[in-house]
């Protein structure tokens, strides 16, 4: 079993990437989300969601990160963050309007709800994406790097409440 995690939480995933490892670790996170019992297309949402958050560390931030991923009771929680190895970082994805504090973005947009357009074409359709498909985003940044925090509800959560 993998072990508990301090948030309380099991971690099923804790690895560091660069742009060396964004195959190995798309692959790792849909075997973790499919394991951690979400359905085929909302393991998939997690996958692109995660490689988008990945990818924004690579271009925008320190060019390697750290992507955990936790099962607690009635969700998924993932965490990506940009900070370096000597935990210096950069503030990669950074905080703008539309950034999800406690389920709503600055800007009113609730996250999982569609835009007004149907793409985007101005630059930010990775975190555009991760805001439509995840259930809860938080991005916080600061002079130690950023950290965008992701939960997706596991099937059967909602019921049990």
């Amino acid at each position: 079993m993998p072990p508990s995690s301090a948030g309380g939480g099991v971690t099923v995933l804790d690895r560091e990437f660069s742009a060396s490892s964004l195959s190995g670790l798309r692959a790792a996170v849909l075997e973790s989300a499919s394991a951690a019992g979400l359905h085929d297309d909302r393991a998939i949402d997690v996958m692109l969601a995660m490689h988008e958050l990945a990818a924004n560390v690579i271009r925008h931030g320190a060019g390697r990160g750290r992507l955990l991923m936790e099962v607690t009771p009635g969700a998924l929680r993932c965490q990506v963050s940009d900070t370096d190895s000597a935990g210096t970082g950069s503030a990669g994805t950074g905080s703008a309007p539309g950034d999800v504090a406690g389920g709503l973005t600055l800007d009113g947009l609730a996250a999982g709800s569609a835009p007004a357009a149907s793409w985007p074409v101005e630059h930010g359709h990775g975190l555009w994406l991760v805001r439509l498909t995840a259930d809860r985003v938080q991005v916080s940044s600061g002079p130690a790097g950023s950290v965008v925090s992701v939960v997706f509800t596991l099937p059967g959560a909602l019921a049990d409440r």
